[in-house]
């Protein structure tokens, strides 16, 4: 993949914002506007927004010393907010997928922090960690049987498999961050982060109440690589940095409500999109984006976004029993170049969804014109495995990477 260098300072935001759009354009992914509205006035969309995009996965079921240890315990959640192509066999292994397989990593690292004299949240925790040391935690087996070549009826066990792929993805990524927070002299990524958050109330002005969100962002991609969510694809530059604005969301929203609040806490409201695997595939089964005059693209979802599929899934959601328990499939494989683009679609799309619904006209859903991008971004992420048959909607696959 071609290198590629950062935004101008000052422009994160609207890299996102413009990058996508032109990867999207050129790429000839339609948007129409009368699918946005199809989606935005359809019953499984009204009936489900308000409750669904409450649904962020951020409570926190542990005892803090302090907002500090929290906001660092937050902080590598974000940083390993990633794993999404190791889904199915996640689910297989342990039940869960990779948002909670991550979440209960952490809350692992933070509870055997607080029994030994180690603490694995601490820049030198994560520094040092082992390979070993993570797939205990993340309750995984790394291992690979297979048939002895000599010997009849013996088996080998081999370090080889999905698990241990997404194994060595962690544990990289840890140790990288790790490096980087001793080498500046941060005792944790919770200080560097704290420390951005106060340098960017400093930017904040009656004239630009956003440039908080700008600093915080700039700061978190420049220093770390595993943030650097960026790449050239077919001669376009493309900026997503999922994993920082999720950072900068999730401190919103476990902040945000404190009164006062231990740190300065950014507005998110006006934020792009933490565009993953889950929005794109999703808003292309729901028909928003239209893939079919992209050549690349348009044999991925064969059958997404054709009338005999939209009909049930823009009816409210059937009562019966849940399937939750019925293994995920795989869905296509893509190329990190298809998967960058798709994402970019997803991003340009949500922000002509949120377009769109403030200036409907529709008296008795007056709420739809007050849709924020995050609530948004919320409800697709959350709704994807709050209904059954949304559950079994294939998502694309991208294994080998940190992003998402």
């Amino acid at each position: 993949m071609d290198p590629i260098s950062f935004p101008p300072s000052g422009e994160f935001l609207q890299s996102v914002r413009t990058s996508s759009k032109a990867l999207r354009e050129a790429s000839n992914i339609l948007i129409e506007e009368q699918a946005i509205k199809r989606l935005l006035l359809s019953p499984a969309f009204t009936s489900s927004f308000k409750r669904v995009s409450a649904s962020h996965g951020l409570a926190m079921p542990l005892n803090f010393p302090s907002a500090a240890a929290e906001l660092n315990l937050l902080s590598i959640l974000s940083l390993l907010n990633f794993g999404s192509g190791y889904r199915a066999p996640l689910h297989a292994e342990t039940g869960h997928g990779a948002w909670d397989c991550m979440r209960s990593f952490v809350f692992s690292l933070y509870i055997t922090s607080s029994v030994d004299e180690d603490d694995l949240l601490s820049a030198r925790g994560i520094q040092n960690i082992s390979e070993g040391k993570v797939a205990e935690l993340m309750r995984v087996n790394v291992h690979t049987e297979r048939p002895h070549e000599n010997l009849q009826h013996v088996t080998i066990g081999e370090l080889r498999g999905p698990m241990y792929d997404l194994v060595k993805l962690v544990t990289r990524v840890l140790n990288e961050t790790g490096g980087i927070l001793v080498n500046s002299g941060y005792p944790d990524l919770g200080m560097f982060v704290l420390e951005a958050l106060k340098d960017g109330r400093k930017a904040r002005s009656d004239e630009d109440d956003h440039a908080d969100v700008e600093v915080i962002l700039e700061r978190l991609v420049r220093a770390f690589p595993a943030f650097q969510d960026m790449a050239v694809v077919d001669g376009q530059r493309i900026f997503c940095f999922k994993k920082a604005l999720f950072l900068i969301h999730a401190i919103s929203i476990r902040f945000g409500s404190a009164q006062p609040p231990p740190f300065p806490v950014p507005s998110t409201s006006h934020m792009p999109v933490f565009s993953d695997n889950v929005l794109p595939s999703l808003l292309i089964h729901l028909g928003v984006i239209d893939t079919s005059g992209s050549p690349n693209l348009s044999l991925l979802f064969p059958h997404a976004g054709s009338p005999k599929q939209l009909v049930p899934l823009f009816a409210t959601a059937a009562p019966g029993p849940s399937d939750a328990k019925v293994l995920p499939k795989d869905g296509p494989v893509l190329s990190t170049n298809q998967a960058y683009i798709l994402r970019a679609a997803a991003i340009d799309a949500c922000e002509m969804i949120t377009a769109v619904a403030h200036t409907l006209q529709e008296p008795s859903l007056e709420w739809l014109r007050d849709i924020e991008l995050p609530a948004l971004d919320m409800w697709i992420w959350a709704v994807a495995k709050d209904r059954p048959d949304y559950r079994q909607l294939e998502r694309f696959v991208l294994r080998d990477t940190v992003y998402f």
